[in-house]
């Protein structure tokens, strides 16, 4: 790995998240699901503090990001750190950066005294389902099924708990 430093989004890294953001959807084909703007993070994710960016830079250039935020787990008591996306510009890939991203992550979930550190992967991601339980030696939770209201089922949905 060359000279590779972490830090912290600030104000101002907005355009870097989205395209960051908009790399990932790309290689996930997801592309046309990104409706997100600069301003959207900056309200969200500064203004706002729901979640938090960290980089990876090598020689002052970001090549990686991970956003991330709090989460919850009834069963330990305390806050954990949920990881939505890591993503590490593909040129830069095989140079250690995604690993750096996650122990970086452990770090702050430890010093934060979280309980855990997790994410979801693609089913059909293989790179990254081994690069998780092969390097970093990640457990898959294969009991667990993701269900999501997003969009009209999620409008409908606080439409008809508003109506009672």
């Amino acid at each position: 790995m060359s000279s590779v430093s972490y830090r912290q989004a600030v104000p101002g890294d907005e355009q870097t998240i989205l395209n960051f953001i908009r790399a990932l959807a790309e290689y996930e084909h997801m592309s046309d699901e990104v409706v997100a703007t600069p301003e959207l993070l900056r309200e969200w994710i500064f203004d706002k503090q729901k979640a938090e960016v960290l980089f990876a830079m090598e020689e002052g250039r970001k090549v990686g990001f991970a956003l991330f935020f709090h989460n919850f787990s009834t069963f330990l008591g305390r806050a954990g750190i949920y990881l939505e996306d890591l993503f590490v510009l593909p040129e830069y890939r095989g140079k250690g950066y995604g690993k750096g991203l996650l122990k970086k992550l452990a770090a702050i979930a430890v010093e934060r005294g979280c309980g855990r550190l997790e994410w979801a992967c693609l089913d059909w991601n293989t790179p990254s389902i081994e690069f998780y339980t092969k390097r970093m030696q990640a457990v898959p939770m294969d009991e667990w099924t993701v269900y999501r209201l997003t969009g009209d089922t999620l409008i409908q949905a606080a439409k008809e708990e508003a109506e009672g």
